[in-house]
């Protein structure tokens, strides 16, 4: 018999650890090709691992609620055949691999656990298990806190620059060298040296007022989802200087032009045609006339992306949100676009998106108009600069200006809403970026075909 080391697939950009948040099959359990054998998590997306090979599950390396790395072995199948095989079973191994996972990796001989590996043991002076904590800390940074005798809880309130406010190797260096100091500069120091020292001191701990609940209150913890939703927008909001704009826009002539041909085109190609694509083709063509929307902010670097990648906010059954990624939008037609958001859309509220659909984003769009919502005051998707918005259409008397004088009509009316990170664009730049979409859209070439 052969075996095969099942290992922890790679998730997407920047993702280097996820969550077993389910085992599917038990060990001893014979399993088909295809089969899921395990669900896993990750801060971007949920995910199963399903089996490229028939077999036996062996043995489960991890436990269910273990955080796992990228590329350990979490699971060894028995498969038929013999070593001499083992070459041609990768092959086939491989190529069935989920598309953006690298999930068979072949071996013969022993078994080596790793579970004992992944379970976290506590520093020294705490009652805090690095198990318990609320982020994932790297080895190197547990090394040092060991060294400095820095507990889980002390750890827990060290400032974090990293992905997700994830401490790095930086920051608790710095920590502790202002913790040494105790954060005061001498006499003799410069006025530089002192406002380094300054800005490494910790922000003071923000006490929250209690809580108490009356008799009929309910309860209910928050799942996994939605307490990785929470802390996203904290760090948001406390990462970006948030300021958002608004402007009117007259989609009259797109109402108009959506109308007319919707049914034919959901005839031809199967799909209703809504106003997300549009607006998401608006927004992608005036990010080509303001690439520094398109961008990013690293310290005091400004990074301008080259790939126009834009998040779609989804709000799924349960009352959670996930946002799946349209890549290189400005390359793609109507019509492309249309079909990308239905797939992405319809694929995201069955649980059923790739780790890839739900990474690379340069910009977001979240349309507060599907609840009839007027307009809304979006959080930055980090680590992107900004946010569109878009309210809900309605029928409004506006004044027109003709050759014959004003005149007051009924117009479909829109509000757009743009979020933006104040570090980097000013009330200029959103301002002419709004005005740009507002303009592709009351422009609209009524006789377009898709």
């Amino acid at each position: 018999m052969a075996k095969f080391e099942i290992v922890m697939p790679k998730l997407g950009e920047s993702v280097i650890e996820a969550t077993i948040t389910k085992w599917l099959k038990n060990e001893g359990d014979t399993i088909e090709e295809d089969d899921a054998i395990v669900e896993i998590a990750t801060d971007k997306v949920d995910s199963e691992i399903p089996s490229p090979v028939e077999g036996t599950l062996k043995k489960r390396l991890y436990n269910e609620g273990d955080v796992v790395p990228i590329g350990k072995v979490i699971a060894i199948m028995e498969i038929e055949g013999d070593d001499s095989e083992e070459e041609e079973n990768q092959e086939t191994a491989d190529a069935a691999a989920i598309p953006g996972m690298d999930v068979i990796a072949e071996t013969s001989g022993e078994i080596h656990p790793e579970s004992q590996q992944n379970k976290e043991q506590p520093t020294e002076n705490t009652s805090v298990t690095y198990k318990e904590a609320k982020r994932f800390y790297s080895p190197l940074v547990k090394n040092i806190a060991k060294e400095e005798n820095i507990s889980v809880a002390e750890l827990e309130t060290i400032h974090g620059s990293g992905k997700d406010g994830r401490v790095t190797k930086d920051d608790i260096l710095k920590y502790i060298d202002s913790k040494k100091s105790s954060g005061v500069a001498t006499a003799a120091s410069s006025p530089n040296m002192s406002t380094t020292a300054t800005a490494q001191k910790e922000m003071p701990k923000m006490e929250l007022p209690p809580i108490n609940t009356q008799t009929g209150d309910q309860v209910v913890p928050m799942d996994r989802m939605r307490r990785m939703i929470a802390d996203h927008m904290i760090m948001s909001k406390r990462t970006s200087a948030h300021v958002t704009s608004f402007i009117d826009v007259d989609v009259t002539n797109i109402v108009n032009w959506r109308n007319g041909i919707k049914n034919d085109f959901l005839k031809r190609e199967g799909q209703k045609l809504t106003f997300t694509p549009i607006f998401i083709q608006a927004a992608a063509m005036a990010l080509k006339d303001y690439p520094q929307i398109n961008a990013s902010v690293d310290g005091y670097n400004i990074i301008y992306r080259k790939n126009i990648n834009i998040g779609m906010a989804t709000a799924l059954p349960n009352g959670n949100l996930i946002v799946p990624v349209l890549k290189n939008v400005d390359e793609k037609s109507l019509l492309g676009i249309t079909k990308n958001v239905n797939d992405l859309a319809n694929r995201a509220r069955n649980n059923a998106l790739a780790p890839d659909e739900v990474a690379g984003g340069t910009f977001t769009v979240t349309n507060f108009g599907t609840f009839d919502s007027l307009t809304g005051t979006p959080v930055i998707n980090q680590p992107q600069v900004a946010i569109l918005g878009l309210g809900a259409i309605r029928k409004q008397p506006v004044v027109l200006e003709t050759p014959q004088g004003d005149v007051i009509a009924i117009r479909h009316i829109m509000i757009l809403s743009l979020a933006y990170d104040h570090r980097i664009v000013d009330g200029a730049l959103g301002g002419m970026y709004l005005k740009k979409v507002q303009q592709i859209l009351q422009n609209w070439d009524t006789t377009m075909e898709v």
